[in-house]
């Protein structure tokens, strides 16, 4: 989660919102991304999106069933679809979402495979979040 906060601190250094998200395989990082939705003018440049196009590549194929993305805010409903869809071994992410996270809808979005931790330094991760909105609201 450490390093997914890292990459949330790029992007906010950027001026994106700050969610970062790490993919690893057997101890490896194999995928990483932050929020790029403004570099990219692309709705769809969620830090699990970039993470998850990297880790399949680096997987040669589109399946992460022996992977875990650690993110550090709850994946809203498209990127838990595209997390389905690679079939995720593991979830685990920081802050929850209750505006526009996966888990207010029933049933899960995510695959039924698919193992969530939630609340993993969900202090540290909400707080980047709120203060960027606190910042940009003043």
């Amino acid at each position: 989660m450490k390093e997914a906060l890292r990459q949330a601190a790029l992007a906010e250094a950027e001026g994106e919102v700050p969610i970062g998200a790490v993919i690893t395989c057997r101890g490896r990082i194999i995928g990483k991304g932050h929020n790029m939705t403004e570099r990219l003018n692309d709705p769809t440049a969620h830090a699990e999106m970039i993470a998850i196009t990297a880790a399949t590549e680096a997987m040669g194929g589109k399946y992460l069933n022996d992977c875990t993305l650690y993110v550090t805010v709850e994946p809203c409903p498209m990127c838990a679809g595209a997390l389905a869809w690679s079939q995720i071994g593991r979830v685990i992410y920081g802050a929850s979402d209750p505006k526009r996270g996966f888990s207010m809808f029933s049933p899960s979005l995510m695959h039924p495979k698919t193992e969530v931790v939630s609340g993993v330094l969900a202090e540290e991760c909400g707080s980047k979040v709120t203060e960027f909105f606190r910042k940009k609201r003043s």
